[in-house]
Parts: structure tokens; sequence; C-alpha cells
């Protein structure tokens, strides 16, 4: 009788990695305008109906994607990590922002979005997908004490409510980028959220009628500019971006280009800046500038493949 086949998770090469790179900044470009344009969303519109109605809208994109592209269904073995993706990036993470954002500034709470390179190398190494250096850490760790060091320094060195979703919404989205980054590279990063997506119908599709019928008069009455916050958030944040993150990571490894979000914080401040018209101070500057420095610094420590 021949030996069992053994799933082996494929060396990551220079010339992968630095298209992982390039293809998960590209997501990160895209989610860093995530967090203004669901402050503008929820200007006018209810936080639980820009969750779970983005989440239906991105659905239905990714199933006219599937059925075009003739995508099989998941295996049974792997619906336990699309529904990691879809608790922790689909609900949980837009959920808690939702909620933040109604009183959090967007230039604010994009800071805090500055550990989810962290947090996402931390579930990944929780669940034994890759084995970070010590030099990756400390790189990582240096990183996320710039930007909590400056989310504290703009909140009087105190952490509120509001903060205290956001780190929530940062924990669920590292699980939901650690599972969905080690399944991309056997599902594909689009039918990892695409599926992902799907299994959230069963949730989200209800409620969302729900809150229409609870909340029609407030949704007909809701601005243009509330609406066009919403259309981004379900059709760049949570479907077009992820297509992008997610073969990102699974080209070039998922604490590697997880490193890329770091700069999402700084992004999202000039998009806060254009969009809402928040002020961008000099300070931001310095802190990109060095959180850039520490990007470069862990693109050069070793991570070495875990166990499957």
């Amino acid at each position: 009788m021949s030996a069992p086949a053994v799933t082996r998770i494929p060396t990551v090469t220079r010339s992968a990695e630095t298209g992982g790179m390039l293809l998960g900044l590209a997501g990160v470009a895209i989610f860093s305008l995530t967090l203004p344009f669901t402050r503008l969303a929820v200007a006018g519109l209810d936080p639980l109906f820009v969750t779970v109605g983005r989440a239906v809208v991105a659905a239905l994109l990714a199933a006219a994607w599937l059925w075009w592209q003739r995508a099989p269904l998941p295996a049974r073995a792997q619906l336990p990590a699309l529904a990691g993706v879809a608790f922790g990036c689909v609900l949980g993470f837009p959920l808690l922002t939702s909620f933040a954002m109604r009183t959090l500034p967007a230039s604010h709470g994009a800071v805090l979005v500055g550990i989810l390179p962290l947090v996402t190398a931390l579930c990944s190494a929780l669940r034994g997908h890759e084995r970070p250096s010590a030099g990756f850490w400390c790189a990582a760790l240096l990183g996320s004490s710039l930007v909590i060091g400056f989310a504290l320094s703009q909140s009087g060195g105190t952490l509120h409510l509001a903060d205290v979703l956001m780190l929530g919404a940062v924990l669920c989205a590292g699980m939901g980028y650690a599972e969905g980054g080690r399944l991309a590279r056997t599902l594909g990063g689009t039918q990892v959220i695409g599926w992902a997506l799907l299994l959230s119908l069963p949730v989200a599709l209800p409620l969302t009628m729900w809150q229409c019928w609870q909340h029609g008069a407030a949704l007909a009455a809701a601005s243009a500019a509330a609406w066009a916050g919403f259309a981004y958030t379900g059709v760049f944040s949570m479907f077009v971006g992820f297509v992008f993150w997610y073969r990102g990571m699974a080209q070039g490894g998922v604490s590697r280009v997880g490193q890329v979000q770091l700069l999402q914080p700084f992004l999202s401040l000039f998009g806060a800046a254009l969009v809402l018209g928040e002020p961008l101070q000099a300070t931001h500057l310095g802190f990109a500038l060095a959180v850039l420095a520490t990007v470069a610094l862990g693109r050069r420590m070793a991570v070495r493949p875990g166990k499957v």
C-alpha cells in the first residue's frame, strides 16, 4: 500500500514574494479608503445595515464571478477556514468598525489598524502556518509600537470605547487574513473571499431585509454621500480589495505580505483628508516614513513555512 500523500506549502521565491508584495499593496490601497467611506456611510445609515448590506452586495458580485468561472465547490475540509474568513473579515471587522466610526474620526481609527500586520502574523503563527524569525518579530513589533504610540498621542494617552471596538475589529481581521491567506494558496484568492461571502449570506441577507423593513424611511432619506460610502465598502472593500489581498498573501506569504498593511493607516490618513476633509498634520508624514522603514526591514527577515 502506498504512503498517503502529504500536502506541502510551496517555498516562496524572491520573484513570487515581490509579486505578492505588489498585489498586497494594491489591496491595501483599496482597503485604505474603507474607514473614510464607512464614516460617510454611517453618518446617514444604521451601522448594522452598513455591515450586513455591504456583505450582501459583495456576495452577489462574488456569486456572479464564481458562476462565470464555473468554480468548483470548496472541499469540506476547507469550510472551517472559510467560516473563519466570513466571521472575521465579512462580519466581525465591518460590524465593529461601523459602530466605532459613528464617534471616532477616520484618521484616528486608521492608526489603530496599524497593528493589523502583527495580529495577522500572530494568528498565522498560532495556527502553525508560518514561523517568523526573531528579527521579523522585532520589525513587526517596532512598526506596531509606532502606530500604537501615534494613536495614544492623538487621544490624550487613553483608549476610549471606540478604540476598543477598533482593536476588536483588528483581531477579527487578523484571524480572517491568516486563514484566508493560507487557504488562497490552494483555493485561489478570489474563490476564498467569494465562498466566504456566500457563507455569510444566511446571516447577512435576513438581517438586511429586516433592516430595510425597520428603517425603510431612514434609508430612503439617506444622503447621496452616505450611499456612496456604502457602495464603496460593498464593492471595493468587501470584494475587489480582497481579490488582490488574498492573491498577494498566497504568492508572497502571510506574514511578509501582511507587513505591507503597516502602510494602510497612513494611506487612510490621506484618504480621510481627501474624502472627509479631516486635517493632515506634518507628524503623520514622519510616522509614515518610520513605518516604511520597518516594512523594508521586515522584508529582509526570514519567514519559514510552518506545518500544514
